[in-house]
């Protein structure tokens, strides 16, 4: 049913709702339980299958499955003599990616759920009447039938019929294409076959409000929407990935072409230097070269790497809704983490967003303070009523918990909390001084006038900007008003004016000329937003985090300047700029000067993008906070868009990357908090797992050319890989903040991966790997007496000591290398049982490994040497220990430095 032919009374009778009061809440439920849910049908999610499927379709997988078949072909061509190097080793490797795809598969389910929940977080809202009552829902509760209230700013939840509209512009490009805004009209008269971009009196789903005002009826939702019905072109299901996994991404392919080289020339030098081994044959001696090189290649791929930074940013999320922050876009987390500028609206942001009236000067009197105002007289409070009674806002209370519900422009919510602090109220002011006509206030007159009647005449009252009420002054007078309208302003007191103008009967001309000339003043008073309690210590927390704050407003530019100055934005020697100050900037201009303004007042929401492009041009990365519908393309010019959760338009929060739902600016440093906290988790992560990635592939490149034997063997490589590095390593995304993570300036956009160090952490971890192992390698070759079981090889080295015990120490120091990685603070100052998790896990791992050890049918199976010596036993455990004394001594430096 197109709805657009029909008159609205008869639309109103098949939908079945009253215009006024809407449907009641039991109509409701039973069309919900009729229609559904208005949501969009999502693409069917991928199955269990196809999920494991695209695992093993992955490069390192596939390598593994071809070391099985290798493994498989040898035990059943050329079995061995030993149960070590046959079935067993084919299962070992199945194991390993069973593990593999399960830990992908799991993490990945854990990352769509994240994701899931970030879509409700971030579902629209629509104000509605039902029952009579103004109420705001999700979009999702919406039914035919409902009326719905649209303002400027609005997204459009469903498809409606306007049934009243005030200067209703809709921009319905994303349904029709057509860039211009459409001017709606409730009353058109509508043919059948009139194209989508013609139906002037309907509303569709995902279009957006750009201007005025309505009153409409649903009339399709979900599926059965214009939208709906092109649905699948709409899909959002693309897989994000953020900046920093797109980079890992191209290491590691950057490693594995490393490790196949690696696994090449081990090949080769395994063969050249030593073509036929005495003991196995030259057949298995190469084959078991090849599936070293094979183990050597996917253990070189950090593939949990991309797991645990999908893990750490889902983790974040979830910290920053508990400091009232929704993150829309998983990526953001990391690039918040690195904010250096912070572009922050002054209104509800910095200040409370509650304007106050702090003075009240009537023209008989002389000015008085808010603080007194048991004091005030009958005039002073009839000026309070007079401002009253010109202004629209109310203040209602209602629902069980008598909740305060807020309408209006927040100077005239202003009035009328003062009019109840003096113990009046709106229904006395509006009794005493009913309306009779009204001129809306506009931005270029800056003033509205209202009409009331007054016991036996009528009065004109205007309310405005000083400068503009049309008062017939008297000199005197207005020296006087001058004066104290010049004492607020530099207390940055917003002042607001008040005359009247009196009839003795109804005036016949209504036009402004008329109604708003030769006025007699009657006084003014000064308000306030007065500043967060909390916004001078969040300033001075980002200040000292190397992040810049930068106040933009469309406030004047003394209040701007008087408020950044009480917080501590407005610094010495710093400057403050009007818009048209910046407007004669030229580009080049305000590139130089940027570092030099911390407040822009009155300012156009284009100027907002050349301020965010004259920072970036700087190398910050910017964070620009927003609330209005032309606060969107800064949003987006924004390295980090921030909306505004209280006072933000839907839009707004549409082209954000993040939502602040308490409008604070607190939580903007709190939320940069846990990003950076974040970053240093993935940072962690990488020192962790590439440090030893790295230094498996000198030990065994280094072992075959130098010994022609690798101090490593394959299976012993995949196990550290997947149960020593692979488990404790998912604990990191759990690690609390750094002490003093707000204490440092923020890493640079062009920063590298190993960039602040971490470069220079991996190096040292790995040459610690490779010293030890190597150490244990010889020691147990060479060096120390032999086990009775242990068999020589044909140089006379016990090499199978030496790689067991090899094996243990890498896969113990790395390990303990986990709580070298995981703080900068000494381990005797940061407990490692603050992250329990990681502690078992690591503890865990430690045990594993002996039980590897030990165990003889398991140790057979990974080529270890069992019957070591205590004093083999001794030495291995001295040697992995050592790795942790290097990370202290290395931190200690580091400290001092």
């Amino acid at each position: 049913m197109l709805w657009v032919k029909e008159s609205i009374n008869e639309v109103l009778r098949k939908v079945d709702t009253n215009a006024e009061t809407g449907l009641i809440d039991a109509a409701v439920k039973m069309r919900q339980k009729q229609y559904g849910t208005n949501v969009f049908e999502e693409e069917k999610k991928e199955t269990l299958l196809r999920k494991i499927l695209h695992h093993l379709s992955e490069i390192p997988t596939l390598i593994l499955i071809a070391a099985t078949m290798i493994a498989a072909y040898m035990a059943v061509f050329h079995p061995p003599d030993t149960i070590g190097n046959g079935w067993p080793k084919v299962f070992v490797i199945l194991s390993i990616i069973i593990i593999n795809t399960s830990l992908g598969i799991y993490q990945e389910s854990k990352a769509e759920k994240a994701l899931e929940a970030l879509k409700k977080m971030n579902s629209f809202k629509t104000t509605v009447i039902r029952g009579g009552v103004r109420q705001i829902v999700e979009a999702s509760d919406l039914v035919p039938g409902d009326i719905i209230e649209l303002t400027t700013g609005d997204v459009i939840t469903a498809d409606a019929r306007i049934i009243s509209a005030s200067s209703l512009q809709v921009d319905e490009a994303a349904l029709t294409g057509e860039s211009e805004p459409v001017d709606k009209d409730p009353n058109a008269d509508i043919n059948e076959d009139v194209p989508l971009g013609d139906r002037l009196n309907m509303v569709y789903s995902g279009c957006l409000v750009t201007g005025g005002r309505a009153i409409a009826v649903v009339v399709e939702t979900a599926m059965q929407t214009e939208m709906g019905k092109i649905a699948s072109l709409l899909n959002n299901t693309k897989k994000l990935k953020t900046p920093l996994q797109i980079r890992l991404k191209q290491l590691a392919k950057r490693i594995s072409a490393l490790a196949l080289v690696a696994g090449v020339l081990m090949v080769i030098f395994g063969y050249l230097v030593h073509p036929v081994n005495p003991i196995d044959g030259a057949t298995r001696y190469f084959v078991d070269i090849l599936i070293l090189a094979v183990a050597l290649g996917v253990a070189a791929v950090p593939e949990t790497l991309p797991i645990i930074v999908t893990m750490v940013l889902s983790y974040s999320v979830y910290n920053m809704v508990r400091k009232n922050t929704v993150i829309r876009k998983i990526p953001a987390v990391e690039t918040v983490g690195n904010t250096s500028v912070i572009c922050s609206d002054k209104t509800g942001t910095l200040t409370q967003n509650k304007m106050r009236i702090r003075e009240v000067w009537h023209v008989r009197h002389d000015p008085i303070s808010t603080k007194e105002k048991e004091s005030f007289n009958t005039d002073q409070k009839m000026l309070v009523e007079l401002l009253a009674s010109c202004s629209n806002a109310t203040i209602e209370h209602y629902g069980e918990d008598n909740e305060e519900h807020i309408i209006g422009d927040p100077t005239e919510i202003a009035i009328i909390r003062m009019l109840h602090d003096l113990g009046l109220d709106r229904v006395r002011a509006e009794r005493d001084y009913p309306r009779v006509y009204e001129i809306p206030f506009d931005s270029g007159r800056k003033r509205m006038t209202t009409v009331h009647h007054d016991g036996d005449g009528y009065i004109a009252v205007t309310k405005g900007a000083f400068d503009r009420i049309p008062v017939k002054w008297d000199p005197e007078l207005k020296a006087k008003a001058k004066e104290i309208h010049d004492s607020y302003a530099e207390k940055a007191l917003r002042v607001l004016a008040v005359s009247i103008k009196k009839y003795d009967k109804m005036p016949t001309d209504l036009s402004i000329e008329a109604l708003e000339s030769d006025h007699e003043f009657r006084g003014m008073v000064g308000m306030i937003d007065p500043p967060r309690p909390e916004s001078a210590a969040a300033v001075a927390m980002a200040k000292e985090a190397g992040i810049r704050t930068v106040m933009i407003t469309g406030d004047h530019k003394v209040t701007a300047a008087a408020i950044a100055r009480e917080i501590g934005i407005l610094d010495e020697g710093d400057r403050a700029v009007s818009g048209r100050e910046l407007a004669e900037m030229s580009n080049e201009e305000l590139d130089n000067e940027v570092r030099n303004i911390s407040v822009y007042a009155r300012v156009s929401p284009e100027d907002k993008i050349r301020i965010v492009q004259a920072w970036t041009k700087q190398g910050e990365v910017v964070a620009m906070t927003g609330d209005g519908v032309n606060d969107a393309p800064a949003l987006k010019a924004a390295d980090v868009g921030v909306a505004m959760g209280i006072t933000g338009t839907e839009v707004t929060k549409s082209a954000a990357d993040m939502v602040i739902t308490d409008d604070n600016f607190a939580t903007i440093v709190d939320a940069i908090s846990v990003g950076r906290t974040a970053f240093d988790n993935i940072r962690k992560t990488i020192a962790f797992l590439l440090s030893v990635n790295f230094a498996e592939i000198f030990i065994l490149l280094a072992g075959m050319l130098t010994f022609g034997v690798s101090p490593l063997l394959a299976l012993q490589i995949l196990l550290i890989n997947v149960v020593s590095d692979g488990i404790p390593g998912f604990f990191l995304a759990f690690e609390k903040p750094e002490l003093g993570v707000m204490k440092r300036k923020p890493l640079s956009k062009r920063a590298g991966i190993f960039s602040a160090g971490l470069g220079g952490k991996i190096a040292l971890g790995s040459i610690c790997f490779v010293v030890l192992t190597f150490g244990a390698f010889l020691l147990g070759s060479y060096v120390l007496p032999a086990p009775g079981s242990a068999v020589t090889g044909y140089t006379g080295a016990y090499y199978d000591v030496g790689i067991s015990m090899a094996f243990v120490v890498l896969s113990w120091a790395s390990v303990i290398n986990i709580f070298n990685v995981r703080s900068d603070l000494s381990i005797f100052k940061n407990s490692p049982l603050q992250n329990r998790g990681l502690f078992i896990a690591a503890m865990s791992t430690i045990v594993l490994t002996l039980i590897v050890a030990l165990a003889p049918p398991i140790a057979e199976v990974f080529d270890v040497q069992t019957g070591l010596t205590p004093l083999h036993w001794l030495v291995m455990v001295g040697l992995a220990v050592t790795q942790l004394l290097v990370g202290e001594v290395s931190k200690l430096f580091r400290r001092r430095s």
